[in-house]
C-alpha cells in the first residue's frame, strides 16, 4: 500500500470514527497531494518520496505557524496546530537524531576531504542527500558550519 493510499484509507477511518481533527488534517494532506499532481507533468501517480516531501513541506509550515502563535501568545492555536503536526508526523520518516546527523557529517567530511568553510557546499550537498526528509536543513547547515569552522 502506497503512502497516498494509506492516507486515503486513514481518512475514511477517521471519518467513520468521527475524529474531527484527523479528518481535517488528512483532508488537507489529500488536498496538498492533489495540488502536487496538478502542478507536476500531469502524472496520475506520486512516488512515496514525493508524497513525503509534500507532507514534510506542509509540516514545516505548521511548525512555523506554531512559532508565530507562541510569539503572539495564542495558546489555543498552538495546541491545535501541535495536534495537527502529530497527525502529519505519522506519515513522515522518523527524524534523524543529533548523534546520527553528526556521524553522517563526519563521514562526508572524511570522504570529501573538506577542510574549511569554503568546502561547505560539497559537504551540504552530500549530507542533504543522505538525510533527505529526515533532518531540518537549517540544523544541518548550522552543524556543518560549526564543524568546518572548527578545523
Amino acid at each position: 500500500m502506497s503512502l497516498e493510499e494509506r492516507v486515503l484509507e486513514d481518512l475514511k477511518n477517521a471519518m467513520k470514527a468521527r475524529d474531527e481533527l484527523s479528518t481535517a488534517v488528512l483532508r488537507m494532506l489529500k488536498s496538498q497531494l492533489l495540488l502536487k499532481k496538478t502542478e507536476k507533468d500531469g502524472s496520475k501517480e506520486l512516488s512515496d518520496e514525493t508524497v513525503q516531501q509534500v507532507f514534510a513541506s506542509y509540516a514545516k509550515k505548521i511548525a512555523e505557524a506554531i512559532e508565530q502563535f507562541k510569539a503572539g501568545k495564542r495558546e489555543d492555536l498552538v495546541s491545535r496546530h501541535e495536534a495537527e503536526l502529530k497527525v502529519i508526523q505519522r506519515y513522515l520518516p522518523e527524524a534523524a537524531g543529533e548523534a546520527e546527523i553528526k556521524a553522517v557529517i563526519e563521514e562526508v567530511i572524511q570522504q570529501t576531504g573538506a577542510s574549511g568553510p569554503a568546502d561547505m557546499g560539497k559537504v551540504m550537498g552530500q549530507v542533504m542527500g543522505r538525510l533527505k526528509g529526515r533532518a531540518d536543513g537549517k540544523l544541518l547547515n548550522q552543524i556543518v558550519r560549526q564543524r568546518l569552522a572548527g578545523n
